[in-house]
Parts: C-alpha cells; structure tokens; sequence
C-alpha cells in the first residue's frame, strides 16, 4: 500500500503559513447539547470576526442540519467519487458560518489511489486559507469514530453537565482516549447548570478524578445556563444565539467565546486540516 500519510505530511509541511484551528467537540453521551454548542459557539466566533466551517462527522445523525432546519446533498464521499470541489460540497449558511457534512469520506480515505488522494487533498487544503478555525462536531459516545477525531484535532472541547451520568460518560470517554494518546489538549464545558456554583461543583469533580486517576489537566472553558430559550429555538430550528440574543445562555455563551480567544496559542501548535487527515489516516489503519 501506498504510503498516503507520509504523502500526506509533505502537504502540511508546504502549507506553512495559513493554517486553520482544528477543534474536536464532544461528549460522553447523548443528549447533553454537544451540536447545539457547537453551533452556537461557531456563531459567537463568527461575530467576534473569524471564519469558522463545521465539520459534521455524526455518521449517524446530522444535528447540525437539524438545528438549522436545513438538508446538505453534499459530503466528503462526493469530493472522492464525483470529482466534486470542496465549493460544492460547502453549505453556506444564512449566518455566516459554513457547513460539510463528513459522510464516509474520511474513512474511505485508505482506499484510494494516488490520484482520488491527491486530488481530495488538493480540495481539502482550501480550507486552511478559507477558515480560521474547523470545529469537527462529533457522534457522542465512545466509539472508535470519536476517538480519531480526538486523537486527531489540535485541541477538544469536552461537553458534560451535571447530572451523574454525563459527569461518568465524559470520564469513561477521557478515560478510553488517554488509553490511546496521552497528549490530548482539553477545554471543559459544564452544560445545563442552575447556576455558576454548581457548574464548578461539577467540574471540580471531574477535573478532581482526571488528575488523579490520569494524570489530566481539564481547564474549564465556561458554564452555560439551563435556559427555556435554548429549547424554544431548538424547536424553531433557529440558533439560540442570534434568535434571543439577550437570554442568558447567549450571554454565557459570548463570555466563552471571548475567554476562549483571549488564550494564547502558539502558531506552531496549528496542524491545518491537512495535518488533521494525516493523523487520522494513521489511526484508520
């Protein structure tokens, strides 16, 4: 077989001066508002001047498109089979964030020749000068799929709240991914909280366990109110961000966007979207 990531890397290494963020977005279970954040969180940075594109790579379930109410024709796959550009397989959204949807494009990766990969890459390579942060919104769960995407990014958003259940599901996922790499960079949410105080109850105990169980650092990136609006634009198929944009989950999830910027990272650190394909070719094999 072909050496595709060692093809792979030469690309990155041509790329060096424009380089998009690749920031995996997960979480231990279901149903803890992992798509919803990421959604409005790509808003909030939108806002605040960057280019964010969303990766949907929930084989299973396309919640983004859900939320926005809309219905991508287009994914990865096409790009591979049908000689798609990465333009057509874009959805560009109303709001000014942009959206592909994964399909199986990723994981047909090890199956191409030389030609099909070339030619995904030399598509998939627009994005480090298109976007300035990729935001990869994953299945949720342990799977070996979210692993890679993990393993993969520059860094992962971690999205719990505090009811027992998502608290141990996000430990087990920490837990099964140190297992495979141990230099993981993690952001920690705390979702669904009464009020400031109990989302650092919550996320004192899970930083409490992943330090002394894994030897893990889990900065908390931010808390984000149960608020009764999230759930009515949800419903409408509309983002909470810009549909109430006085609520408090808004407000909370503005002050994570801001503080989430305000954190200095070296340039250096950034992989590009190419980097990030190679890294999963490795872990595909």
């Amino acid at each position: 077989m072909n050496d595709q990531a060692s093809r792979l890397r030469q690309l990155v290494n041509q790329n060096k001066n424009k380089k998009a963020r690749i920031i995996t977005v997960t979480s231990g279970k279901g149903g803890v508002g992992k798509s919803n954040f990421t959604l409005n969180f790509a808003l909030c940075l939108k806002e605040l001047g960057k280019k964010v594109v969303i990766l949907d790579a929930d084989l299973g379930l396309a919640n983004i498109d859900v939320l926005l109410g809309i219905s991508t024709k287009s994914n990865l796959a096409n790009i591979i089979y049908d000689r798609k550009t990465i333009w057509d397989v874009i959805y560009k959204s109303e709001y000014g964030i942009d959206l592909v949807a994964g399909g199986s494009g990723i994981s047909d990766l090890l199956s191409l020749d030389d030609i099909q990969l070339q030619y995904f890459l030399s598509q998939i390579e627009a994005l480090n000068y298109y976007a300035d942060y990729i935001l990869i919104d994953t299945g949720a769960g342990l799977s070996k799929e979210t692993s890679r995407f993990i393993i993969a990014a520059d860094e992962v958003i971690l999205i719990t709240t505090p009811e027992p259940t998502a608290i141990t599901d996000a430990y087990a996922i920490i837990k099964m991914v140190h297992s495979l790499s141990k230099n993981i960079h993690y952001r920690l949410i705390i979702n669904r909280v009464f009020n400031e105080n109990e989302g650092k109850v919550t996320s004192d105990k899970l930083q409490l366990v992943a330090k002394r169980f894994l030897n893990i650092e889990l900065p908390i990136l931010g808390y984000l109110p149960d608020d009764q609006m999230v759930q009515s634009a949800v419903k409408k198929q509309k983002p909470f961000y810009l549909t109430y944009p006085n609520s408090e989950a808004t407000k909370a999830i503005r002050i994570i966007a801001n503080n989430y910027l305000d954190i200095k990272m070296p340039n250096e650190e950034k992989q590009g979207i190419v980097g990030f394909m190679s890294k999963m070719l490795n872990l595909l094999r």
